[in-house]
């Protein structure tokens, strides 16, 4: 028995959930965009494979997965001020400060207070930096369901969310009121017909043509036919999820919260002269 409220141990963010240590249920689906070319040159995602197709390797032992979201911007926030000239825009969850620092902290603060209480308990976090389907893994525990854009979509926060977890050797079990969570895409079909460069298809993104991929991961030149449909993006993307109806405002609604105060930021863009003058 855990004794101490996770609140106290600086994890809760806007969800957390458990999930069962098993084979993925998305091998095909993974390895099928593997082989048609949509992960560009994002070689990474081919390494480890057995581990990211079993993550039960991450430890010697490992029984489940603690899986949290953490909410870098809230419902409805889906217009910025107009751009003035010469200046590119940022991804919202670019704004504020790093997230894998701010997220990893908080989850090794976790795994501390439990091996502190509970003799032989292992972890092992992770926030981007292991070989595992985090949206899998949150999908199984019941943070959301993957939409058509392939984020996860969080039934009253919406898919403004940074995943993160830790494998651990505990045998851990759903938490009460834990449940999946239905698929309410439905017919709607917005963040593939709003995004520019048409990297969405039911389900699936094409990482060689997603402006997220261009703007951050890709090291060599863009294609010109790309140029024009990239916008005013400097790092990152948000059009699939401003055009989401699961990310509107909920007027009338009670709170739900506010994203953790670390992802704030006074500043949507950048001067491009400015960023061309970095070393």
């Amino acid at each position: 028995v855990f004794d101490t409220p996770i609140s106290e141990c600086g994890i809760i963010g806007a969800a957390v959930g458990i999930a069962p240590a098993q084979p993925t249920q998305w091998e095909h689906i993974l390895r099928e965009w593997l082989v048609s070319g949509m992960g560009a040159d994002m070689d990474y995602m081919a390494r480890d494979l057995p581990l990211r197709l079993d993550p039960r390797g991450h430890l010697a032992n490992t029984r489940a997965f603690i899986i949290v979201a953490d909410q870098y911007a809230a419902r409805g926030a889906c217009e910025d001020p107009p751009l003035l000239l010469g200046q590119g825009r940022i991804a919202r969850y670019a704004r504020g400060r790093d997230y894998h620092a701010v997220m990893k902290r908080r989850l090794h603060r976790l795994a501390d207070t439990m091996r502190s209480q509970i003799p032989g308990a292992d972890f092992r976090s992770f926030v981007d930096t292991a070989p595992v389907l985090e949206r899998e893994l949150a999908s199984l525990a019941g943070l959301g369901w993957q939409a058509k854009n392939t984020m996860i979509i969080h039934p009253r926060l919406g898919s403004y969310l940074l995943l993160g977890g830790a494998a651990t050797n505990l045998p851990l079990v759903a938490l009460p009121g834990q449940q999946p969570v239905a698929d309410a895409c439905g017919t709607c079909t917005r963040c593939i017909d709003a995004c520019p460069t048409k990297a969405i298809t039911p389900y699936r993104v094409d990482g060689s043509r997603c402006i997220s991929y261009l703007t951050i991961e890709r090291r060599t030149p863009i294609e010109p036919a790309l140029h024009e449909p990239m916008g005013t993006w400097l790092y990152g993307c948000d059009i699939c999820q401003e055009v989401c109806p699961h990310n509107s405002p909920r007027e009338g609604r009670a709170s739900i919260g506010d994203p953790h105060a670390a992802y704030r930021s006074a500043r949507d863009s950048f001067d491009l002269l400015e960023v061309l003058e970095w070393d």
